[in-house]
């Protein structure tokens, strides 16, 4: 494994490995950009099928969040974290936690750890017993549970694409396929619930699936049926990334695509051609999804409750303007070329305020 040459690829500035003899935690920190500022991103705890496999998800999640936090207009740039389990079912604990908090102390807050995919408030609490650099638990440190807020915009992001496609921002005769109905799933379809919309559910942890159909009244397809190729309004992809490629793209019975989770595209050159090509309206990742580190960055940051709810109402403007800026091309594509303007944007008035600085 090429680390230097992946990173070059990538455009990230820093990666870093950890390993604590006394817990056993193997992690990696990669850090992406921080041309806009320091870098705020999840830790994600997974038991990956190799190292190679868990250098390749840190290096795709973190440079998503340097475009999620730019495109959102946010000071922030984009990192993220990954802890290697040794299996799926080692339990965490605070001892792993305080490690991984002290590997995120070393980058002096150029990274700030929060949630991801096997990491709760109570970790993040854990980790921030060692470092000041941690965004979601809900007493040592603050923010909480961003799942809300990612469900929120997401919702939002959802009324651009109806719109875009020519309808109402209206859900009450919809029906919407949700994939993983964890965290942020399940938030979703509660709104999408409210709102009048038929949502059906699929996730591997059944009894996470029953919860749904139990509390929301949610139809459950189980585990033995496809749902992208189901005929849906919607599809909603809010479990692990890289499930729209070449076979399910080809296979897709829906109008639009946008979901929770990050990373969707499994090969992001191709497959977001693709789904244009279908006459498949997606909306991007890390536009859909911004609504979690919304709420976090803004705490960060200092902004008001006011400021933050208004950029999670902003994702539904930001996607129509990404949705203008790709015409009938990929909507990815359009995507990052919007995030990037906001980056070079934000490097430019850096250099100005610099060279201003030092003039006399």
């Amino acid at each position: 494994m090429n680390v230097l040459s992946q990173m070059q690829s990538y455009g990230h500035e820093r990666v870093t490995f950890h390993q604590d003899a006394k817990t056993g935690l193997k992690a990696i920190i990669a850090i992406h950009s921080t041309v806009l500022g320091n870098a705020l991103g999840g830790t994600r705890r997974w038991a990956y099928a190799s190292e190679a496999d868990a250098m390749h998800d840190v290096l795709r999640l973190s440079e998503g969040m340097t475009y999620k936090a730019a495109a959102s207009g946010l000071a922030m740039g984009g990192a993220k974290s990954v802890i290697i389990m040794p299996n799926a079912n080692q339990q965490p604990t605070e001892a792993e936690a305080r490690a991984m908090g002290r590997f995120v102390d070393t980058l002096a807050g150029k990274y700030i750890a929060a949630e991801d995919v096997g990491v709760s408030p109570q970790y993040c609490d854990w980790m921030a017993m060692e470092t000041k650099h941690v965004m979601g638990g809900n007493t040592v440190s603050h923010g909480g549970d961003p799942s809300p807020y990612t469900a929120l915009g997401c919702f939002n992001s959802m009324k651009a694409c109806l719109t875009h496609t020519g309808r109402k921002a209206d859900f009450s005769n919809l029906t919407v396929a949700i994939q993983g109905v964890g965290a942020t799933g399940y938030r979703l379809a509660k709104l999408l619930r409210a709102a009048g919309a038929a949502v059906l559910v699929t996730d591997v942890h059944v009894p996470t699936m029953k919860r749904a159909v139990e509390e929301l009244g949610c139809v459950a397809l189980g585990n033995d049926k496809n749902l992208f190729e189901q005929k849906v309004d919607i599809l909603a992809p809010c479990a692990l990334g890289g499930m729209l490629d070449a076979k399910t793209i080809a296979n897709l019975n829906c109008s639009i695509v946008c979901g929770t989770a990050n990373n969707q595209l499994a090969n992001p050159s191709t497959d977001g051609d693709a789904i244009a090509k279908r006459g498949i309206l997606y909306s991007p990742d890390f536009i859909a999804n911004a609504g979690g580190l919304i709420r976090l960055a803004g705490l960060y940051l200092g902004m008001t409750e006011a400021e933050i709810d208004q950029k999670i109402v902003d994702i539904e403007q930001i996607t129509t303007e990404v949705f203008a800026l790709a015409n009938t091309g990929s909507t990815g594509a359009a995507a990052i070329a919007f995030a990037k303007v906001k980056i070079a944007a934000g490097a430019s008035k850096k250099v100005l305020v610099g060279a201003g600085g030092g003039s006399r």
